[in-house]
């Protein structure tokens, strides 16, 4: 695996010297939002590097399951107890369908993405099982509006 050095400027409370900004080769900003400090977003930058090499996260499967690696946000996690507080663990999780929990994984990953950052979604790249779901979610929502 080739890798390139990377050098984190981290500035303090009002920024960095412009002149040095005017050297970089580049700026990364993790939202619009002030910290006391760039050593978080840089902390943030490099668990979000480090989790794609090799070998750092226990099941290698992982990181391609993961938020955004599919381009949508990540569905729905339930553990036990199966009810708390009278809300309930959906019975698709529970069947042991493997083929219909990956569905219904995808479906809520789909429609968690339309509701809270829809500019996600590419539409030319979907498949055309996310196309199936993405119709059937459209349709689930006009019933609910009916």
């Amino acid at each position: 695996m080739q890798s390139t050095p990377l050098t984190f400027v981290c500035g303090r409370y009002e920024g960095i010297d412009e002149r040095i900004l005017e050297l970089v080769n580049e700026e990364i900003s993790i939202g619009d939002y002030v910290l006391t400090g760039g050593e978080l977003p840089a902390l943030v930058i490099i668990d979000a590097i480090v989790r794609l090499i090799p070998g750092v996260l226990g099941d290698s499967r992982s990181g391609m399951e993961d938020s955004f690696s599919a381009g949508y946000l990540d569905c729905p996690h339930y553990t036990r107890p199966e009810e708390f507080q009278g809300r309930c663990v959906p019975p698709v999780l529970l069947s042991g369908n493997h083929k219909e929990i990956n569905h219904w994984r995808k479906k809520q990953a789909i429609r968690k993405t339309i509701k809270h950052k829809p500019y996600l979604i590419n539409m030319d790249m979907l498949t055309p099982e996310e196309h199936r779901i993405l119709k059937e979610i459209k349709e689930e929502i006009n019933d609910e509006l009916n």
